[in-house]
């Protein structure tokens, strides 16, 4: 398999270029995937006049950066993400990403916190198989796991994602390009942009691959209130998102009582449970117990606190004191901390 690579630069820093692979340009052989490179390049290339092209070429998959995909069940993959927020040093790629191959297809769950990191992605799969990719999912919006997902939907791939999701996601995407580009850089964000989904779930959905289904169901406000897990009914592995944190300090972004919900009703036992960040648990208790006691010292925190009087800017630092002994294992423990008890305070002064 050859790739179509275009360089592209941003047009008012010629010195911030960028390969980009162009999944349209995929060929067998290196000389049908030259004959195409000058049209797809073009049109590419047009319809983004922040950018210049300066050549393309095709390369072999072997020649492409690639992300590391571990097999975690049978034809089941996951790039497992750095454990830690998101900076310079680790390029955003702090999100789990997952493949599902089937007979006829593959979908591909979660798609990276640039276009660089999509299309590494892109290429790691097209290492494993040359099946189409017939979908990508988007668990919620937060930027780590949704700014690849260009690369998906040129390759072919269907975005599929909680019909909360658009207008959440509408409604940030400028502040996440932004920040992504100040936090990034400009050279690593080349070629992100905001790609939304077409096929919107309610409340549930199926995904056929061929001798493999996937479940997708959403969940009512918990991490954010546009999340959505997936479940390969297969070997029973469930995708959950960042309904589940392993290492890095959970993000309330939605409803502290909510989530709470969540993990209080452990689906029926399966396989493996994949979390959006952290390491793969071998079963529910082993990748919610830690996380679920985490959040109820602190909805018990912000209660009492509330309870007592205290105002918001006096509760929330000696939240974080409180909790401080439960920091163990959790990754940017203070910062984290504290942004989640600002929020858990906003949602139950309320109750």
């Amino acid at each position: 398999m050859f790739h179509l690579i275009l360089t592209a630069c941003v047009a008012a820093n010629s010195g911030q270029c960028l390969d980009l692979l162009l999944p349209e340009g995929d060929a067998a052989t290196q000389q049908d995937c030259l004959a195409a490179a000058q049209r797809i390049s073009g049109e590419w290339i047009a319809a983004r006049p922040d950018l210049t092209a300066t050549k393309s070429t095709c390369r072999e998959t072997t020649e492409v950066e690639t992300v590391d995909l571990e097999e975690v069940a049978p034809g089941i993959w996951v790039r497992r993400g750095i454990i830690a927020q998101i900076e310079a040093e680790n390029r955003g790629r702090i999100a789990n990403l997952s493949v599902v191959i089937g007979r006829d297809s593959v979908a591909v769950i979660d798609a990276g916190a640039s276009r660089a990191e999509g299309q590494a992605l892109y290429a790691a799969i097209r290492r494993l198989t040359m099946k189409p990719i017939s979908h990508l999912v988007l668990t919620h919006m937060h930027p780590d796991h949704v700014l690849g997902a260009s690369v998906f939907t040129e390759a072919g791939a269907t975005v599929m994602a909680s019909a909360k999701l658009p207008p959440a996601l509408e409604a940030r995407a400028m502040t996440y390009l932004e920040n992504f580009d100040r936090i990034l850089g400009p050279r690593e964000m080349i070629g992100t942009s905001i790609t939304l989904p077409v096929a919107l779930v309610e409340e549930s959905d199926r995904i056929d691959l061929g001798e493999r289904v996937l479940e997708l169901r959403a969940v009512l406000t918990a991490h954010t209130d546009n999340d959505l897990m997936v479940r390969d009914e297969t070997t029973g592995a469930l995708f959950t998102g960042d309904l589940v944190f392993r290492g890095l300090t959970p993000v309330v972004d939605g409803s502290i009582n909510g989530w709470l919900n969540w993990l209080a009703e452990p689906p029926a036992p399966g396989g493996v449970i994949v979390p959006g960040h952290g390491e793969i648990a071998q079963n529910w208790q082993e990748a919610v117990a830690k996380q679920a006691d985490l959040l109820v010292q602190l909805r018990d925190s912000v209660r009492k606190s509330i309870a007592s009087g205290q105002p918001m800017s006096v509760a929330v630092p000696e939240i974080v004191d409180q909790l401080q002994g439960l920091a163990d294992g959790w990754t940017d423990f203070p910062e984290t901390i504290a942004r989640d008890a600002t929020a858990a305070y906003k949602e139950l002064e309320w109750e």
